[in-house]
Protein backbone atom coordinates (compact mmCIF):
# COMPACT_ATOMS: atom_id res chain seq x y z
CA UNK A 1 0.00 0.00 0.00
CA UNK A 2 1.52 3.61 -0.96
CA UNK A 3 1.68 6.20 1.47
CA UNK A 4 -0.63 9.43 0.81
CA UNK A 5 2.15 11.63 1.13
CA UNK A 6 0.50 14.41 -0.85
CA UNK A 7 -2.47 14.79 1.02
CA UNK A 8 -5.80 15.76 1.13
CA UNK A 9 -8.12 18.84 2.37
CA UNK A 10 -11.49 17.56 4.42
CA UNK A 11 -14.17 19.98 6.34
CA UNK A 12 -14.83 18.95 9.44
CA UNK A 13 -18.22 19.79 11.41
CA UNK A 14 -17.76 20.25 14.92
CA UNK A 15 -21.26 21.46 16.28
CA UNK A 16 -22.12 24.36 14.26
CA UNK A 17 -18.71 25.23 13.07
CA UNK A 18 -16.73 23.49 10.28
CA UNK A 19 -13.41 23.16 9.85
CA UNK A 20 -10.59 22.96 7.09
CA UNK A 21 -8.91 20.17 7.71
CA UNK A 22 -5.22 19.12 5.87
CA UNK A 23 -4.82 15.72 6.45
CA UNK A 24 -1.70 13.39 4.64
CA UNK A 25 -0.24 9.89 5.47
CA UNK A 26 -1.71 6.53 5.48
CA UNK A 27 -4.75 5.63 7.27
CA UNK A 28 -2.66 3.16 9.26
CA UNK A 29 -0.89 5.76 10.37
CA UNK A 30 -0.22 6.73 13.62
CA UNK A 31 -2.35 10.07 13.98
CA UNK A 32 -0.77 13.14 15.20
CA UNK A 33 -2.58 16.81 15.24
CA UNK A 34 -0.84 19.88 14.34
CA UNK A 35 -2.40 22.94 15.92
CA UNK A 36 -1.05 26.11 14.34
CA UNK A 37 -0.68 29.45 16.25
CA UNK A 38 -0.76 33.03 15.12
CA UNK A 39 -0.68 34.42 12.44
CA UNK A 40 -0.54 31.48 10.22
CA UNK A 41 -2.61 28.25 9.12
CA UNK A 42 -2.41 25.42 9.47
CA UNK A 43 0.24 25.58 6.13
CA UNK A 44 2.71 26.29 8.72
CA UNK A 45 3.09 22.47 9.31
CA UNK A 46 3.98 21.96 5.44
CA UNK A 47 7.77 20.82 6.05
CA UNK A 48 6.46 18.88 9.44
CA UNK A 49 4.18 16.86 7.95
CA UNK A 50 5.99 15.37 5.08
CA UNK A 51 8.56 14.27 7.64
CA UNK A 52 6.19 12.81 9.97
CA UNK A 53 4.23 11.52 6.54
CA UNK A 54 7.50 10.19 5.26
CA UNK A 55 8.07 8.16 8.75
CA UNK A 56 5.25 6.70 8.06
CA UNK A 57 2.65 8.98 10.28
CA UNK A 58 -0.54 10.49 9.60
CA UNK A 59 -0.84 13.83 10.22
CA UNK A 60 -4.21 16.32 10.90
CA UNK A 61 -3.55 20.20 10.69
CA UNK A 62 -6.47 22.20 10.80
CA UNK A 63 -7.02 25.61 10.63
CA UNK A 64 -8.13 26.55 13.47
CA UNK A 65 -10.87 28.64 15.24
CA UNK A 66 -11.18 31.86 13.41
CA UNK A 67 -9.45 30.72 10.55
CA UNK A 68 -11.59 28.37 8.73
CA UNK A 69 -14.24 30.75 6.77
CA UNK A 70 -16.83 28.20 8.50
CA UNK A 71 -15.93 28.75 11.99
CA UNK A 72 -15.40 32.58 12.33
CA UNK A 73 -17.94 33.22 15.13
CA UNK A 74 -18.19 36.76 16.33
CA UNK A 75 -17.47 38.35 19.72
CA UNK A 76 -14.38 37.82 21.90
CA UNK A 77 -15.94 35.35 24.24
CA UNK A 78 -15.95 32.79 21.73
CA UNK A 79 -12.63 32.34 21.43
CA UNK A 80 -11.37 31.53 25.21
CA UNK A 81 -9.33 28.68 25.33
CA UNK A 82 -12.08 25.97 26.68
CA UNK A 83 -13.69 26.71 22.96
CA UNK A 84 -10.39 26.20 21.82
CA UNK A 85 -9.88 23.30 23.34
CA UNK A 86 -13.25 21.72 22.36
CA UNK A 87 -12.95 22.60 18.93
CA UNK A 88 -9.77 20.27 18.53
CA UNK A 89 -11.57 16.96 20.93
CA UNK A 90 -14.22 17.92 18.20
CA UNK A 91 -11.85 17.28 15.21
CA UNK A 92 -10.03 14.13 17.03
CA UNK A 93 -14.40 13.05 17.64
CA UNK A 94 -15.24 13.31 14.11
CA UNK A 95 -12.50 11.57 12.62
CA UNK A 96 -13.09 8.51 14.96
CA UNK A 97 -9.79 8.48 16.99
CA UNK A 98 -9.19 7.63 20.59
CA UNK A 99 -6.07 9.38 21.00
CA UNK A 100 -3.38 11.51 18.87
CA UNK A 101 0.04 12.35 18.86
CA UNK A 102 -0.65 16.60 19.70
CA UNK A 103 2.17 19.12 18.79
CA UNK A 104 1.62 22.66 19.00
CA UNK A 105 3.07 25.62 18.13
CA UNK A 106 2.62 29.67 19.72
CA UNK A 107 -0.91 29.48 20.36
CA UNK A 108 -1.61 25.98 19.58
CA UNK A 109 0.92 25.23 21.73
CA UNK A 110 -1.01 27.09 24.77
CA UNK A 111 -3.91 24.81 22.74
CA UNK A 112 -2.12 21.86 23.37
CA UNK A 113 -1.31 22.18 27.17
CA UNK A 114 -4.92 22.45 28.10
CA UNK A 115 -5.93 19.94 25.82
CA UNK A 116 -3.16 17.23 27.54
CA UNK A 117 -4.64 18.88 30.95
CA UNK A 118 -8.13 18.62 30.61
CA UNK A 119 -7.90 15.14 28.22
CA UNK A 120 -5.48 13.02 29.05
CA UNK A 121 -6.96 9.99 27.92
CA UNK A 122 -6.97 11.97 24.72
CA UNK A 123 -2.96 12.84 24.27
CA UNK A 124 -0.32 9.79 23.52
CA UNK A 125 2.09 12.33 23.51
CA UNK A 126 2.71 16.19 23.58
CA UNK A 127 5.05 18.31 21.59
CA UNK A 128 4.98 21.86 22.72
CA UNK A 129 6.95 24.40 20.68
CA UNK A 130 8.02 27.77 21.84
CA UNK A 131 5.12 28.43 24.51
CA UNK A 132 5.73 26.67 27.67
CA UNK A 133 2.91 25.49 29.90
CA UNK A 134 1.33 27.79 30.90
CA UNK A 135 1.82 28.30 34.34
CA UNK A 136 5.57 28.30 33.32
CA UNK A 137 4.54 31.72 31.15
CA UNK A 138 2.30 33.08 33.77
CA UNK A 139 4.98 33.18 36.01
CA UNK A 140 7.64 34.48 33.77
CA UNK A 141 4.94 37.29 32.65
CA UNK A 142 4.31 38.53 36.28
CA UNK A 143 8.00 38.20 37.36
CA UNK A 144 10.65 38.33 34.39
CA UNK A 145 11.49 41.96 33.27
CA UNK A 146 12.76 40.17 30.23
CA UNK A 147 9.46 38.06 29.37
CA UNK A 148 7.74 41.55 30.06
CA UNK A 149 9.31 43.20 27.56
CA UNK A 150 9.02 40.82 24.55
CA UNK A 151 5.15 40.46 25.38
CA UNK A 152 4.51 44.17 25.21
CA UNK A 153 2.53 43.48 21.42
CA UNK A 154 -0.44 41.73 23.52
CA UNK A 155 -1.23 45.43 24.33
CA UNK A 156 -1.64 46.19 20.72
CA UNK A 157 -3.47 43.09 19.91
CA UNK A 158 -6.22 43.78 22.43
CA UNK A 159 -7.01 47.03 21.03
CA UNK A 160 -9.84 46.12 18.83
CA UNK A 161 -9.63 47.69 15.69
CA UNK A 162 -6.99 49.69 16.59
CA UNK A 163 -4.84 46.55 16.25
CA UNK A 164 -6.37 45.26 12.66
CA UNK A 165 -5.78 48.88 11.31
CA UNK A 166 -1.82 48.28 12.63
CA UNK A 167 -0.95 44.92 10.98
CA UNK A 168 -3.74 44.75 8.01
CA UNK A 169 -2.22 48.80 6.59
CA UNK A 170 0.08 49.04 3.73
CA UNK A 171 -0.94 45.97 2.37
CA UNK A 172 -0.57 44.04 5.35
CA UNK A 173 3.38 45.31 5.76
CA UNK A 174 3.60 44.79 9.65
CA UNK A 175 1.82 41.79 9.74
CA UNK A 176 4.46 40.25 6.84
CA UNK A 177 7.24 41.91 8.84
CA UNK A 178 6.65 39.75 12.34
CA UNK A 179 7.89 36.71 10.13
CA UNK A 180 11.47 35.63 9.35
CA UNK A 181 13.08 36.03 6.43
CA UNK A 182 13.64 32.17 6.40
CA UNK A 183 9.83 31.59 6.58
CA UNK A 184 9.29 30.84 3.06
CA UNK A 185 7.31 33.90 0.94
CA UNK A 186 4.53 30.89 -0.25
CA UNK A 187 3.72 30.36 3.12
CA UNK A 188 3.88 34.15 4.11
CA UNK A 189 1.61 34.94 1.08
CA UNK A 190 -0.76 32.23 2.74
CA UNK A 191 -1.20 33.40 6.06
CA UNK A 192 -1.58 36.51 4.86
CA UNK A 193 -4.20 35.68 2.42
CA UNK A 194 -6.30 33.58 4.97
CA UNK A 195 -6.12 36.61 7.42
CA UNK A 196 -7.06 39.68 4.90
CA UNK A 197 -10.53 37.72 4.57
CA UNK A 198 -13.33 39.55 6.18
CA UNK A 199 -13.58 39.58 9.55
CA UNK A 200 -10.53 36.99 9.73
CA UNK A 201 -7.65 38.96 11.46
CA UNK A 202 -10.44 40.28 13.96
CA UNK A 203 -11.45 36.41 14.91
CA UNK A 204 -7.46 35.68 14.88
CA UNK A 205 -6.94 38.26 17.16
CA UNK A 206 -9.79 37.16 19.82
CA UNK A 207 -7.85 34.56 20.92
CA UNK A 208 -5.73 37.34 22.63
CA UNK A 209 -8.92 39.22 23.51
CA UNK A 210 -10.24 36.61 25.31
CA UNK A 211 -7.16 35.31 27.24
CA UNK A 212 -7.73 35.08 30.86
CA UNK A 213 -4.85 33.79 33.70
CA UNK A 214 -2.50 31.42 32.04
CA UNK A 215 -1.50 29.75 35.07
CA UNK A 216 -4.89 28.13 36.62
CA UNK A 217 -3.61 24.77 34.52
CA UNK A 218 -2.38 21.82 36.69
CA UNK A 219 0.43 19.84 35.69
CA UNK A 220 0.51 17.52 32.55
CA UNK A 221 0.87 13.93 33.22
CA UNK A 222 1.61 12.59 29.65
CA UNK A 223 5.27 12.25 27.69
CA UNK A 224 6.27 15.90 27.43
CA UNK A 225 8.73 17.40 24.50
CA UNK A 226 9.14 21.24 25.05
CA UNK A 227 11.00 22.74 22.13
CA UNK A 228 12.48 26.05 22.32
CA UNK A 229 14.49 28.13 20.21
CA UNK A 230 17.56 30.79 21.60
CA UNK A 231 16.29 33.81 18.78
CA UNK A 232 12.77 33.42 19.91
CA UNK A 233 11.82 37.21 20.28
CA UNK A 234 8.41 36.77 21.77
CA UNK A 235 9.12 33.86 24.75
CA UNK A 236 12.53 34.03 26.61
CA UNK A 237 14.22 32.01 28.57
CA UNK A 238 13.19 32.16 32.08
CA UNK A 239 9.97 30.61 31.39
CA UNK A 240 11.36 27.83 29.31
CA UNK A 241 13.48 27.05 32.49
CA UNK A 242 10.47 26.24 34.53
CA UNK A 243 8.50 24.07 31.57
CA UNK A 244 9.93 20.74 32.99
CA UNK A 245 8.45 22.05 36.51
CA UNK A 246 4.64 21.42 35.47
CA UNK A 247 5.40 17.86 33.67
CA UNK A 248 4.74 14.90 35.82
CA UNK A 249 5.61 12.53 33.23
CA UNK A 250 8.79 11.93 31.32
CA UNK A 251 9.78 15.58 29.90
CA UNK A 252 12.60 16.44 27.48
CA UNK A 253 13.27 20.31 26.87
CA UNK A 254 14.74 20.40 23.16
CA UNK A 255 16.73 23.75 22.82
CA UNK A 256 17.57 24.97 19.26
CA UNK A 257 20.24 27.34 18.69
CA UNK A 258 20.13 30.68 16.33
CA UNK A 259 16.58 29.25 15.67
CA UNK A 260 13.66 32.21 15.97
CA UNK A 261 10.24 31.89 17.15
CA UNK A 262 9.41 30.16 13.63
CA UNK A 263 10.87 26.77 14.42
CA UNK A 264 8.32 24.14 12.41
CA UNK A 265 9.51 26.30 8.87
CA UNK A 266 13.13 26.66 10.00
CA UNK A 267 13.73 23.67 11.18
CA UNK A 268 10.93 21.15 10.17
CA UNK A 269 14.11 18.11 10.80
CA UNK A 270 14.42 19.13 14.59
CA UNK A 271 10.97 19.88 14.99
CA UNK A 272 9.91 16.37 13.11
CA UNK A 273 12.63 14.42 14.76
CA UNK A 274 11.43 15.63 18.47
CA UNK A 275 7.86 14.37 17.76
CA UNK A 276 9.35 11.24 16.42
CA UNK A 277 11.24 10.45 19.80
CA UNK A 278 9.57 11.23 22.59
CA UNK A 279 10.53 11.32 26.40
CA UNK A 280 10.11 7.56 27.85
Amino acid sequence: MTQDVSGHHERIDVGPLTFDVAIAGGAQGRPVLLLHGFPETARSWDLVSARLVAAGLRTIAPNQRGYSPGARPDGADQYGIAHLVADAVGIIDALGLSEVDVVGHDWGSVVAWHLAGWHPDRVRTLTAVSVPHPAAFGWALRNDADQQRRSEYIKLFRQEGKAEHVLLADGAKRLRAVFSDDVPAELVEEHIRVLSEPGALTAALNWYRAMGRMDELASVTVPTTYVWSTEDGALGRAGALRCGDHVAAPYRFVQLEGISHWIPEEAPDALAEAVLQPPQ
